[in-house]
């Protein structure tokens, strides 16, 4: 049986993953963080049916010498680090904080498994926002893509991947770099646009709300489902070397797009609902982020099941859902 080591465990990624590779017949530990309020975090791992599955283990992904402990611990073979700071917009309110955790956190990890299980393969949860700002001519963006970040989170996310590759190169470590393009689910961070696009469109049709306010309606973004993703994270450790890939769906869809597919669900018209509020607008705009799956396609034999249509659909089902429970009607 082989073992896993998941950082970042209770959020989205962290439960679709563990859910997977319990499925492998993996034993699964995941990092328990000592301040915060692990049983109300765990809803995710609840909602798949696998929060008594995993072992938790305790520690900290901005403290090195926890880490090291909780890894010599779990004696993993495979180690995932998804903990960040991950909601871009937050990034630009708390910068030190998404620079600790996201960023430094990461060169954490890699120094503490160095130590206590050099021989343990790691994926590094890289971003799509690390390509920030495209140059004209750079879409679809793909694994040689220069990378120009626009927010804090972006700028430290490309500092966890060039400290992975440089751990790699160093000290002959199995770390690979999955450079993910966006990807949602049910399970999605209500802070998140297609989140609040769905819970949006859900409580106005319930009659809960009027209007929904949201930033740049033009930004143009990749989605796909984080089911299909945590598999290629899978994936990329089991090959025979390290290396990067790029997950994306090679689709683009603005988030007037994204407005139109949710509130469509329940044949109501966007635009006579969504506000665009300028609070909500970031200070360095994104505008396009297309990903390039096809080195992800033909190397690691990775493929998506779901589409984005019917990604939407469960969102704003789930959504619609959450609604009744919490109106009671």
């Amino acid at each position: 049986m082989k073992t896993a080591f998941i950082t970042g465990i209770t959020g989205q990624d962290g439960a679709y993953l563990a859910a997977l590779l319990l499925s492998k017949n993996y034993h699964v530990y995941g990092l328990q963080r000592r301040s915060s309020n692990f049983l109300d975090s765990r809803w995710r791992l609840r909602t798949l049916g696998i929060e008594d599955r995993i072992t938790y283990v305790e520690g900290d992904i901005t403290d090195a010498g926890s880490l090291a402990v909780a890894l010599r611990s779990a004696g993993p073979d495979e180690v995932y680090n998804l903990a960040a700071q991950s909601f871009v917009h937050a990034s630009w309110a708390a910068p030190n904080l998404a620079a600790q955790v996201t960023g430094v956190g990461a060169l954490n990890v890699f120094d503490a498994a160095r130590h206590a299980v050099p021989g343990a393969r790691i994926y590094q949860a890289g971003s799509s926002e690390m390509f920030g700002r495209v140059a004209a001519g750079g879409c679809p963006q793909n694994e040689t893509t220069p990378f120009h970040p626009r927010s804090p989170y972006g700028v430290a996310k490309c500092f966890a991947h060039h400290a992975a590759v440089n751990y790699r190169e160093s000290y002959g470590m199995f770390i690979a770099n999955g450079i993910l393009f966006n990807h949602e689910s049910p399970l999605r961070g209500a802070e998140f646009v297609t989140s609040k696009v769905c819970r949006g469109a859900a409580r106005v049709a319930r009659g809960l709300e009027t209007v929904l306010g949201l930033g740049n309606l033009e930004a143009q973004r990749d989605w796909g489902h984080a089911a299909d993703y945590v598999e290629g994270m899978w994936l990329m450790l089991q090959q025979g070397e390290p290396q990067d890939f790029v997950l994306a769906t090679g689709q683009t869809r603005s988030v007037r797009a994204l407005c139109a597919e949710a509130f469509g669900v329940f044949g109501l018209d966007y635009a006579k609902h969504v506000e665009v509020c300028e609070a909500l607008v970031r200070p360095a705009e994104v505008d396009v982020l297309l990903g390039d799956p096809s080195r992800a396609e033909e190397l690691l034999g990775w493929g998506r099941r779901y589409a984005f249509k019917g990604l939407i659909a469960e969102m704003v089902e789930a959504e619609y859902v959450r609604t009744f429970k919490e109106s009671g009607t």
